[in-house]
């Protein structure tokens, strides 16, 4: 069990780690609604100052956990508790102050929205004041993000696809799933878009159509809306209706792409939960298969209406090495309510349906998500 090195609280010295804001006075009012052991940073007694420093998040996207821990860590994924009690904001910063006997060398891990993770090593603390981190990986913890793995880099690494530019492929490239939402507008996963220098998407017609961020991204909810260069297809309609556990589902996207068929693939499975990892509010939890690529696709009911976007899988094998046990089809997606609200505050008016007629098959809510979905392809 990997040992805290923060100081523990002393009630003398309210000295609270907090993200960093100019004005910090309601954070230092509020402490004591917020006191845990493994929040404060305190000064020990001693005349000699313990090391203070600062985790800046560079990332883009919000981190939902900090770890930090003594370098060298025990096991390989020996971590200890998450510092954080509230999700750090990029470009924020979070205060810590080790103990005397801690020394000056620490690891340091961000866990994102997405599910990718930041990294640093053997940190000289007593050196810096400021440690950034910003290059994010996939995680090796418990959610895993749906995005396409980066593909080979270099020229001619990544064959050109029906209806894609003649040439060689140039830089690294990924790929998503998105859906229709209004004229010319495609809803997808802030992951499958995040820090890409070329954007498009491709319809049912093996069209390639330019497109790009019609509105700031939602790294809270890991939403972006997409402005596309000519029709990607007819609108899904939203549900209105409330979702109930047990509820029959269908996804519709394009994992592995170029691995597995370069088309569109379905699945089926349930509403399990209606909150996401960690009783995520903005999250259900499904068990329709998914696989990278899927990210960013629609969750429908049996009338074909969204009830949500997927986002995310369990880390099966994450959780096999610490537990032993291999989680079958647990994987998340954003609450459609969630998405309405991102819509309408992006300016977008999405149509809704009430889901009270008579259930489809999953071929034919197949037949209509179909002329809705696009494959959206990033190149970084």
């Amino acid at each position: 069990m990997t040992r805290s090195w923060l100081t523990p609280p002393r009630p003398k010295r309210p000295w609270l780690a907090v993200p960093w804001r100019p004005a910090s006075l309601a954070a230092v009012l509020l402490a004591p609604l917020v006191l845990a052991p493994l929040l404060l940073a305190l000064a020990p007694p001693a005349a000699a100052e313990a090391p203070t420093f600062r985790v800046l998040n560079r990332t883009g996207l919000t981190a939902t956990a900090l770890y930090a821990v003594r370098s060298p860590r025990g096991s390989a994924e020996d971590w200890g508790s998450s510092q954080l009690r509230r999700p750090l904001p990029p470009e924020e910063s979070f205060a810590l102050r080790a103990t005397e006997s801690a020394g000056c060398r620490f690891d340091l891990r961000l866990v994102l929205t997405d599910g990718r993770e930041s990294r640093l090593t053997g940190q000289d603390i007593c050196a810096q004041s400021m440690v950034v981190l910003q290059a994010a990986m996939p995680g090796t913890g418990v959610v895993t993000g749906l995005a396409k793995p980066p593909a080979i880099t270099g020229p001619g690494a990544v064959a050109p696809r029906p209806g894609a530019p003649a040439g060689p492929a140039t830089g690294r490239g990924s790929s998503g799933t998105g859906f229709v939402v209004a004229r010319q507008r495609v809803l997808t996963n802030h992951h499958v878009v995040d820090g890409c220098r070329r954007l498009t998407v491709r319809g049912p017609e093996g069209r390639e159509l330019p497109a790009s961020l019609a509105a700031a991204p939602d790294g809270r909810r890991d939403l972006a809306l997409l402005a596309v260069e000519g029709d990607p297809g007819p609108a899904l309609r939203f549900r209105s209706a409330p979702v109930r556990r047990g509820e029959e589902v269908v996804t519709y996207g394009f994992p592995l792409s170029g691995i597995l068929s370069s088309g569109p693939t379905l699945t089926t499975g349930e509403v399990n939960a209606l909150s996401g990892l960690r009783d995520n509010p903005l999250q259900f939890q499904i068990s329709a298969p998914v696989q990278p690529g899927n990210s960013g696709g629609p969750l429908l009911d049996r009338q074909g209406n969204v009830l949500g976007v997927v986002v995310s899988k369990l880390n099966a094998a994450g959780i096999a090495a610490r537990t032993g046990d291999i989680p079958q089809n647990v994987n998340f997606a954003v609450k459609g309510s969630e998405a309405l609200e991102y819509l309408r505050g992006a300016g977008v008016q999405p149509s809704m349906g009430d889901s009270t007629g008579r259930d489809r098959n999953a071929t034919d809510i197949g037949e209509l998500a179909h002329r809705s979905t696009v494959l959206v392809r990033c190149e970084r």
